[in-house]
């Protein structure tokens, strides 16, 4: 129905509810927790784009809001899985960015991906068996990462070697990978693994 919304931010919510005023229309739409913040953060005159996709039912129309085309399609592409809805993928984007969610489906990342309220083993196991192979036809525009069948990343040095001392641990090399990922310049082995442990 709506493509998307350009207007100003009249209010946003900490519950992830924002309204977007459109030429003296108010707008309820809701969005991921990071959306949340960074709409919150807006000048009241600042214009912003927040990409849509409107849910129907019976009794319902609710307004879903993204502020990139690449969370928008992967949003479609979750609610596309049994058991997700538009609910659990709200939930998912806002535990995780599309990059490291996208990461986590292609790597098989269950508990990554059961970092997001209502989302359990079961379902992420699901979603990444059917999302896997349909991940490629999201835009090819989100940096800095890997699409293999498993992570080809290597790192050298301290980060490689937090990644087998996490191993060493009992996680898998591909968790290990994914949480060393997020802090490799944290500084010496000792320092990235601490850092690194926060994310597992």
């Amino acid at each position: 129905m709506y493509a998307y919304l350009t207007g100003t931010v009249a209010e946003v919510t900490a519950d992830g509810n924002a309204v977007i005023d459109v030429n003296g229309i108010g707008y309820n739409v809701r969005v991921p927790l990071a959306a949340a913040g960074r709409l919150s953060a807006c000048d009241k005159n600042e214009t912003v784009k927040v990409y849509t996709h409107t849910y129907i039912r019976e009794d319902q129309m609710v307004l879903y809001g993204f502020l990139s085309k690449e969370d928008l399609e992967m949003f479609r592409l979750l609610i596309t899985v049994s058991g997700v809805g538009p609910k659990g993928g709200l939930a998912l984007l806002s535990a995780s960015s599309t990059e490291d969610l996208r990461f986590s489906i292609v790597t098989g990342d269950v508990k990554g991906i059961t970092r997001a309220p209502g989302i359990g083993k079961r379902t992420a196991e699901r979603l990444i068996l059917e999302l896997k192979g349909k991940i490629g036809e999201l835009p090819a525009s989100l940096p800095g990462i890997e699409m293999p069948e498993a992570p080809a990343v290597s790192f050298g040095g301290p980060a490689e070697e937090a990644v087998e001392a996490l191993t060493a641990l009992g996680y898998s090399r591909t968790e290990a990978i994914h949480a060393v990922k997020q802090c490799a310049d944290a500084g010496d082995t000792q320092a990235i693994l601490k850092s690194a442990l926060k994310y597992l």
